[in-house]
């Protein structure tokens, strides 16, 4: 069994049409076939069930794809492990994080990051979606919202988040240290909009307290919402240690109780994929800071 062969093997599942892999491949059909049957052979089972112009995996042929899939997988993890040794400063990165958490998160470590390893390239993307894209591969490492068990994914906690109420400064509740949740049906309110994972959460906790929230002003991005509370267009809920971080003297920060909406933050990667020396240095970097920040 060569690799040369798996390789054929999977281009033939992901398109499910022996032309449309041969294209995909730069082979001709006729080699293509050949490989399959090689394999077929050496396997003693058929790998595919061909049905006139149409194929279907056989359950020997569903054994083959999981297991080839693995082949590569470990294949690449040693390619990138054999790389870095020959630059052990340098790699890239790409990390996906939730919209708003850049700005407590990266704005002040990215540049304390860039000057002691000037020779690394990271990328910061925003984005609803970091899980799924961790998952992909279209990004390496993702800090969000701590995801269901999965074993193909490493989960290191980062830290408990809780949300305050961010008003302007001479609202007659700004005097308050704290208010029940409840109190929020009765202000009025600019979030952001109801698929936004900050939005949700909290929409889950006022529907547990038998209310829904309707919001005056819906907007996407952080700076819109800070400036519409400092204007006095409505109060805003969003994390504590962001509100903290941006210390605005024009917005007040009144703790919610009865419940308090949190939740649990943590960096997420693949466990099938190598973590370069990009990667681990930024998580133990990441990981310092925030433990410096919440002291």
């Amino acid at each position: 069994m060569e690799l040369r062969q798996l390789e054929y093997f999977i281009a033939v599942c992901e398109e499910m049409h022996f032309s449309r892999a041969s294209e995909k491949l730069c082979t001709t059909q006729s080699n293509l076939s050949q490989q399959i049957k090689f394999l077929e052979n050496e396997l003693g089972v058929p790998l595919f069930d061909r049905m006139g112009k149409r194929i279907a995996l056989t359950e020997a042929g569903k054994v083959l794809l999981e297991q080839s899939r693995h082949v590569f997988s470990h294949i690449a993890y040693a390619r990138d492990a054999i790389a870095e040794m020959r630059d052990i400063q340098g790699g890239t990165l790409t990390i996906g994080v939730l919209p708003g958490d850049a700005d407590l998160l990266f704005n002040a470590l990215l540049v304390e990051f860039h000057q002691t390893y000037p020779q690394l390239s990271l990328s910061v993307i925003e984005s609803t979606k970091v899980l799924e894209q961790v998952i992909s591969g279209s990004i390496d490492i993702g800090v969000t919202t701590a995801p269901p068990p999965s074993d193909r994914m490493t989960v290191l906690p980062l830290f408990h988040e809780e949300f305050a109420l961010a008003i302007r400064a001479d609202h007659p509740l700004s005097m308050e240290k704290a208010i029940p949740l409840a109190e929020l049906q009765h202000l009025k309110m600019v979030m952001f909009p109801s698929d936004h994972q900050v939005r949700q959460v909290i929409s889950r906790y006022c529907l547990q307290e038998g209310f829904r929230l309707q919001p005056h002003i819906e907007t996407t991005t952080l700076s819109s919402l800070l400036t519409l509370v400092e204007q006095g267009i409505g109060a805003c809920v969003l994390p504590r240690l962001l509100l903290e971080n941006l210390n605005r003297k024009e917005i007040a920060i009144i703790s919610l109780l009865d419940p308090t909406p949190s939740q649990d933050i943590c960096i997420v990667h693949r466990s099938d994929r190598y973590m370069g020396f990009a990667a681990r240095t930024f998580i133990d970097t990441l990981t310092a800071y925030i433990q410096t920040a919440s002291a």
